[in-house]
């Protein structure tokens, strides 16, 4: 598969360009290494999964940094956080020297701890995530945008079997010791079901015979390793009283469609979970456009307890809104905007853009008006809308 620029590469040669590290976090295979390898070809590099290098970082971090040629770039360095002190000391040394080291993690939570006690101020900090549909137009509902099933899509369902297998071997009992990985995958399956929906622990743990905490802990792993997202309620004082939890989202919707079953697109139109599909590939695009843009990551659901709902509130400069609503439908209709009419007229305090976003064909144009105020639009026009910055 050939090389496709990412958004977020004018943000990282920027950040090279003004800090001694740069620092990419990510889920496994979403294309950190080979972005950094592409941006920086005189960088040498170095993988910290390889048991030989893993061991010599160990026993004498010193030694191993004076041996590697700069700039340089330590992929996996979650498998060595303890190099990340002799880093600093070396960075410190002579702080005006830039793009001297890049620096890859897959578990973000572990790493960015490490990195707030050793390189606050000597690193900028990015996260890359699977490709995004404005960075490649084979990035679909079923196959998600992980580059190497975009690159063999007939070859998507083994791909997906070995990184679910690949991924608890490695960074699940990387990051907590889980006994029994069998009720762990049931969980994952379990959860797929859930996508798009409010979070509720309870209801989880029960069919699986697990408590509660333990529920929390396996989100707090999914949500570290860049698996799933969890977006907060808007909670905004419209004089209502809002829903509290959280909605969940899967990051990759072609991992979703593989624990739900999914491997075709017939599969995929018939299914019940398409609506929830949809929602959670929008969910994913507008975080990775977000977070591949440079912007701060702000993305919330409204519900109160009335009945009133929309998916997606976004944020923006000035007291501004995106107020989107996600449908499955080819088709829209203006019942659909409904309920971001609704919010709209309790939101005197911001200017509004609401918009419904469907599944549209490729050659439709958005922006058709649905009723006063509300307009539909493929996803990709939204997308196009907020990486505007």
């Amino acid at each position: 598969m050939a090389y496709i620029p990412r958004l977020i590469e004018s943000q990282l040669l920027k950040a090279a360009r003004n800090f001694p590290a740069l620092i990419l976090t990510g889920p496994r295979r979403s294309g950190k290494t080979t972005l950094l390898r592409k941006l920086f070809p005189r960088a040498s590099y170095h993988l910290l999964e390889d048991p030989d290098v893993v061991a010599r970082v160990s026993a004498d971090p010193n030694t191993f940094l004076e041996d590697i040629r700069g700039p340089a770039i330590l992929d996996e360095i979650q498998n060595a956080p303890q190099i990340l002190n002799y880093i600093r000391t070396r960075i410190d040394l002579t702080p005006r020297r830039t793009g001297r080291w890049f620096l890859t993690g897959s578990q973000d939570a572990p790493l960015m701890k490490g990195v707030t006690e050793s390189m606050a101020g000597r690193a900028a900090v990015f996260g890359l995530l699977p490709m995004s549909l404005l960075e490649s137009p084979k990035v679909t509902l079923r196959l998600g945008g992980f580059p190497e099933v975009l690159a063999r899509p007939s070859s998507a369902r083994i791909w997906f079997s070995s990184y679910v297998q690949t991924y608890l071997e490695r960074d699940v009992r990387a990051i907590s010791f889980i006994r029994d990985l069998a009720t762990f995958r049931r969980f994952l399956m379990l959860l797929a079901t859930r996508s798009g929906q409010i979070l509720n622990r309870t209801d989880l743990a029960a069919p699986l015979g697990v408590s509660v905490p333990t529920i929390s802990e396996w989100l707090n792993i999914l949500e570290a390793t860049g698996q799933v997202a969890l977006v907060p309620p808007f909670f905004e004082n419209f004089g209502k009283r809002l829903i509290k939890s959280p909605k969940v989202y899967f990051v990759d919707p072609g991992l979703l469609c593989y624990l739900l079953g999914i491997e075709s697109e017939s599969m995929l139109n018939r299914s019940p979970f398409l609506g929830a599909l949809f929602e959670t590939l929008v969910a994913s695009e507008i975080i990775k456009t977000q977070l591949h843009t440079g912007s701060m990551r702000a993305l919330y659901f409204f519900r109160d307890q009335q009945g009133l709902e929309v998916d997606f509130v976004v944020p923006r400069g000035d007291r501004r809104l995106f107020l989107i609503e996600a449908k499955a439908s080819r088709t829209v209709t203006p019942q659909m905007g409904e309920s971001l009419a609704r919010l709209g007229k309790v939101t005197s305090d911001y200017g509004i853009d609401s918009v419904v976003v469907h599944r549209a064909p490729e050659t439709t144009r958005g922006g058709k008006a649905l009723r006063p105020g509300v307009t539909s639009s493929p996803l990709e026009g939204l997308l196009r809308q907020l990486a505007q910055r």
